[in-house]
């Protein structure tokens, strides 16, 4: 073999060569010698020998073979000098995959001590050179577990690392910020901790930085700012805080991507100077304040300028105007003002303009359609711009999004027709008229329509039967609340996609169309509050994807269709406040779930209540009151084991109450009022625990009463009107019962002689009363109690102190953003029926809430009553209060009003109203199969995945973007409820602490007021509250969202836990452990898919967020990122859930 086949390895080389020449040399030596014996056989030739080789040729070959074995020496200790630097590498590789735990993809099963060929490694890339060094690690979604280890700093060759959506943990070494070749470094999307190195900026090669998606800590270290070569650093969605560095922008011409989103960067905005490559910027959802530094106009290679969800504040620099390359702006949800720059709308290239919900006036100038014709996305609502719409919007050839709503825009809606891209116009809670209607007209022509929001304007006119033209991809009409008159037209059906139609509020007339049973698609029909007349249309129930239908409040007739049982995923059903007559029909108890609520209250219907309507088992409320119902009530009542609400006043029924109601464990109020029944009182009333108002009042009943339960408290029975009763001891003034039960009563003059001189007393000193109240009426007419001018002064400064009160209170509770519709205590006597027992959800030491409906609106709402004289009943109010003031999240349940007053006894009066969820709290849908359940009132797992991540966009909320950040200290499924859509609101802030800077708040579990199972463990042992505390209660949550089982489950004895118990089944057993109504009901024939995509990330990420230390646990911000990417990607390729 030749030697220059080995050409590229030195050791090769010099070992070729060391044979060649030897061989020469052998040869030469031999030569030599055959040489010499052929000279002495020819001595007597003439021929002489040669002298020239005589001796030189050997010696000349000795020495090259001598030097040839020296080089070959040194070449070898070379050699092995850089055998030994890659022998470093292998094991800096070794070292790092020991801190791994886990790998299920298995890909380190190649890296093991026997392989000395790491190069070879998975995951591993080395340079060209000889020897062998790393160059590069990709471990991109490999699913690693563990910690990083500083060894990977021996890695002196290393220029890429890519570790980026891991489950790695622990800190950043500080070993890695002295690799000399690094320029790549990516960590996002894992659990690491602790704060930034200051060593990443020793390195002068340095150019990208990817950390986010972690929970990373501390500020932005000032030499990674000084980096030369730095051109990327995202930093987003972590738990940095601090004031950005002002040498940001300062030092690194490179500089082109900076994305600090989703953190708690504090301060100013830095100037910017010397980034002139700087092309996209984000800061978005931070707590930076003050102005926008007018200099950011100086960069002109800018694209993305993203400052939305901060406290900026100030005017909008008119510089920015100047970014002449600028793509998108976002800067809403700030708290800027003044007038938009009118160098904003002459940015011809702005595709993208946001700078809704700040406070921002003017009008917008009558040419902004020509100088910005490449917008695509127009979003100004929840400002406070008036004037009119222009009409050269029309010129927005591109625009797919515009949102003007919430502002006091007013003038008619200018003709859009010719926006042939346009794919949302939200236009409502305005000032608008319709004039002629043409605008909708027009909008026939944008085909690619599918939400038109108007609602809240004036419009006012006949709804014109253009509306039926509408774009057929329309999915979202919403008209509601505009003073419309006319009819709905019969060619509604002509918008095949509509999922929601909402016409409530307004003065339609004439009659439901038939053709309405057209729209399959539509889950939201909402007609209520208007003058419909004429029958339910049975087509309705040909809507078989109907989820909800309100036509409560109109003036129909007629029986209530058989069909509407065809609408098997009917949750809601209202058609209360009509003349409907006829029966209730048997057909809509057969299979649909109606888990939501039935109400047919105020009506004209007959007949007896049907027993099927036990097959409603998810039921929450039944409300048939205010009809002509006769017959008993029906025993399969009993069956509806979800029940809370039940309402039967006002109709004819007789009989006794059934003995199945003992089942009905969840009931919380029954009001039967004002009917025939007899009987007992049932004994098993006393035991129903979560019954807080019992309404039994004008009936027939007889006997004694229990004594336990809801009894023992006056203000959660009502039992007037029936004459029979009495109680075994003295109780709801009512008479005691004899011995014997019998009806011997005491001779008729024994009692005359006790009542008569009782009667005089009382008429005698009703008559002094009645005179002294007149006299001192009319000399203080506000005096009820205290005569004179005692009376009058305490009068005046009791409202004197209520008023000042009332000051403090509308600071603590206004937004700056809301105006407060004012109601009076009358308003609320009224709206609560002089808050009956019929009206209570829930009573507790602190106040009571009322379900009710004010006049000017007949939208159900409830209506919490604070108790002042118990202890926590002020605190309770402020705290509401001040989140009300404070917050602003689609997730978290906040006052719609207050009402602070004094009531009829001059006592001071503290309310705040909400609004009424229908669909309850997420304990009742958990919890509801735990008898007799429908398979279609469980939660499927598409929304469960949707509620978890509501339950921590709200938690991220309150802990990363208040100031100071709030501990809600009470987080568990009954506190959390669901809208009409399923949308989960974080409510009872009653608990919640604000967490000041440097104060430490140290409490014992019944001093933070949460419940056992969810509460953190190191409240029990006296530790100050913290975030930490939040999301364990959020880790109990999410693992009861997945298994179906609550933490004070009967299972969970001798130390087993919740969490134990879900860390004991996975990864291996995890379908076993998850709720089984919900994995059965979850994508048949793909579930080992559908689990390792969505279910097997889940487990861990509640049991991270259950960690027995606090600063074990990921915050809120890395949990609700996480929970929101699963819950987008499930929801794109599940559209049906």
């Amino acid at each position: 073999m030749d030697w220059f086949v080995f050409s590229n390895h030195p050791i090769c080389l010099t070992c070729a060569l060391q044979v060649t020449i030897t061989k020469k040399y052998l040869q030469m030596t031999s030569t030599h010698k055959d040489h010499q014996s052929s000279s002495l056989k020819h001595s007597d030739s003439l021929v002489p020998p040669h002298p020239v080789h005589s001796g030189i040729m050997p010696s000349m070959f000795t020495l090259l073979y001598i030097l040839l074995i020296l080089f070959s020496v040194s070449t070898t200790i070379l050699e092995a000098a850089q055998a030994n630097k890659s022998e470093i590498d292998r094991q800096a590789l070794l070292c790092f995959k020991s801190g791994i735990s886990s790998y299920p993809l298995g890909i380190l099963d190649s890296w093991s001590e026997d392989s000395l060929n790491f190069c070879g490694w998975k995951g591993v890339t080395c340079g060209t050179k000889f020897p062998p060094r790393v160059v590069s690690l990709n471990f991109n979604y490999a699913r690693l577990s563990g910690k990083l280890s500083g060894c990977l700093g021996n890695l002196t060759f290393l220029s890429r690392m890519n570790l980026a959506y891991n489950n790695l943990s622990g800190t950043i070494p500080e070993e890695w910020g002295m690799l000399p070749n690094l320029h790549t470094l990516n960590l996002a999307g894992s659990y690491l901790q602790g704060n930034i190195p200051i060593s990443l900026g020793a390195s002068n090669s340095l150019s990208y930085v990817n950390l986010a998606n972690n929970t990373l800590t501390g500020g932005i270290p000032l030499p990674l700012t000084d980096c030369s070569s730095l051109s990327t650093l995202i930093l987003s969605r972590n738990n940095l805080s601090g004031e950005i560095p002002s040498t940001l922008f300062d030092n690194s011409s490179k500089l082109a991507v900076v994305d600090l989103q989703k953190n708690s960067f504090t301060g100013l905005i830095p100037r910017f100077h010397k980034v002139t490559a700087l092309k996209f910027l984000c800061l978005t959802e931070n707590f930076l304040s003050g102005s926008i530094p007018p200099s950011i106009g100086n960069v002109s290679s800018l694209t993305s300028i993203l400052l939305g969800q901060n406290k900026l504040s100030g005017l909008i620099p008119e510089t920015i105007g100047h970014t002449t390359k600028l793509l998108e702006l976002d800067l809403s949800f700030n708290s800027l003002s003044g007038n938009v720059p009118v160098s904003l709308y002459n940015m011809s290239s702005l595709k993208n303009f946001s700078v809704g919900s700040n406070g921002l006036v003017g009008q917008l100038p009558s040419y902004i359609g020509h100088s910005l014709p490449t917008l695509q996305s127009l979003i100004m609502g929840s400002n406070r711009l008036e004037g009119l719409i222009p009409t050269s919007l029309a010129n927005m050839s591109n625009l797919q999004m515009l949102d003007l709503s919430d502002n006091s825009l007013n003038g008619p809606v200018p003709s859009l027709g010719s926006l042939a891209n346009l794919s949302q116009l939200v236009l409502g809670s305005n000032l608008l008229e319709a004039h002629d209607w043409s605008f909708l007209t027009s909008l026939a022509n944008c085909t690619q329509l599918t939400k038109l929001s108007l609602e809240g304007n004036g419009l006012n006119g006949s709804l014109p039967a253009a509306v039926v033209n509408l774009s057929t991809r329309l999915q979202d009409l919403s008209l509601g609340s505009n003073k419309i008159s006319g009819s709905i037209p019969v060619e509604i059906s002509n918008l095949v996609n509509l999922t929601s139609l909402r016409m409530e509020s307004n003065f339609l007339s004439g009659s439901i169309p038939s053709t309405i049973g057209k729209l399959q698609n539509l889950y939201v029909l909402n007609l209520s509050k208007n003058k419909l007349s004429g029958q339910i249309p049975p087509s309705v129930g040909d809507i078989t994807q109907l989820g909800k239908l309100y036509l409560d409040d109109n003036n129909l007739i007629g029986n209530i269709p058989d069909s509407l049982g065809q609408c098997k995923g009917l949750l809601e059903l209202n058609l209360s406040t009509n003349s409907l007559d006829g029966s209730i029909p048997v057909k809509l108890f057969d299979r649909p779930p109606l888990s939501l609520g039935v109400d047919f209250s105020y009506n004209k219907l007959i007949g007896e209540i049907p027993s099927e309507v036990g097959n409603l088992a998810n039921l929450a409320l039944l409300n048939v009151s205010n009809n002509m119902l006769f017959g008993t009530i029906p025993e399969a009542l009993g069956s509806c084991l979800t029940l809370l609400f039940l309402r039967m006043e006002r109709n004819m029924l007789e009989g006794q109450i059934p003995q199945s109601f003992r089942k009905l464990r969840s009931i919380q109020q029954i009001n039967l009022a004002r009917n025939i029944l007899s009987g007992p009182v049932p004994e098993f009333f006393g035991d129903l625990t979560l019954l807080d108002k019992l309404d039994l009042s004008y009936n027939n009943f007889e006997g004694p009463i229990p004594s336990g339960g809801c009894f023992r408290n006056s203000s959660m029975v009502v039992l007037d009107g029936n004459r029979m009763l009495c109680a075994r001891v003295s109780m709801l003034g009512l008479p005691i019962c004899d011995d014997t039960q019998t009806k011997n009563h005491v001779p008729l003059l024994r009692i005359i002689m006790i009542i008569t001189p009782l009667i005089a007393g009382v008429l005698l000193l009703y008559l002094v009363v009645t005179v002294w109240k007149r006299r001192a009426q009319l000399t203080f007419p506000r005096c009820n109690k205290i005569p004179g001018v005692l009376c009058l002064v305490a009068n005046r400064k009791k409202r004197e102190a209520v008023a000042n009160q009332k000051i403090r209170e509308v600071v603590a509770c206004s937004n700056h953003k809301e105006t407060l519709k004012k109601i009076s205590y009358g308003d609320i006597l009224k709206a609560t029926n002089w808050f009956s027992s019929v009206h209570t959800i829930s009573s507790t030491c602190t106040g009571s809430v009322y379900v009710g409906r004010f006049k000017s609106d007949r939208s159900l709402v409830a209506i919490k009553v604070f108790n002042l004289n118990e202890p926590g009943g002020y605190g309770s109010y402020f705290t509401e209060c001040e989140v009300l003031r404070s917050t602003r999240h689609r997730n978290i349940m906040r006052p719609m009003t207050l009402c602070s007053t004094l009531d009829s006894k001059n006592h001071e009066f503290k309310a705040l109203v909400f609004k009424f969820m229908v669909n309850g709290s997420l304990d009742r849908w958990l919890h509801s199969e735990q008898h007799n359940v429908i398979p279609g009132r469980v939660l499927s797992f598409g929304k469960r995945i949707c509620i978890a991540a509501d339950v921590a966009s709200a938690l991220d909320y309150v802990h990363n973007q208040l100031t100071p950040p709030l501990i809600h200290c009470d987080l568990k499924p009954h506190n959390v409820l669901l809208d009409d859509d399923m949308t989960a609101q974080l409510s009872d802030f009653g608990s919640a602490k604000f967490l000041l800077p440097g104060q430490v708040i140290r409490k014992s579990l019944v001093d933070v007021g949460g419940t056992i199972g969810y509460i953190a463990p190191e409240y029990g042992l006296g530790c100050k509250i913290s975030v930490g505390g939040d999301v364990y209660s959020f880790g109990v949550l999410l693992l009861e969202l997945l298994t179906g089982k609550r933490p004070t489950d009967d299972m969970f004895v001798d130390g087993l836990t919740l969490p134990i118990f879900s860390e004991s089944m996975f990864p291996d057993l995890v379908a076993e452990m998850l709720d089984p109504h919900m994995a059965h009901e979850e994508h048949q024939g793909c579930v080992e898919a559908w689990m390792q995509r969505y279910v097997v990330p889940l487990v861990p990420l509640g049991l991270s967020c259950t960690m027995e230390s606090p600063k074990d646990r990921p915050g809120m911000k890395d949990v609700c990122a996480k929970l929101s990417a699963l819950r987008d990607d499930f929801l794109e390729r599940h559209h049906d859930d």
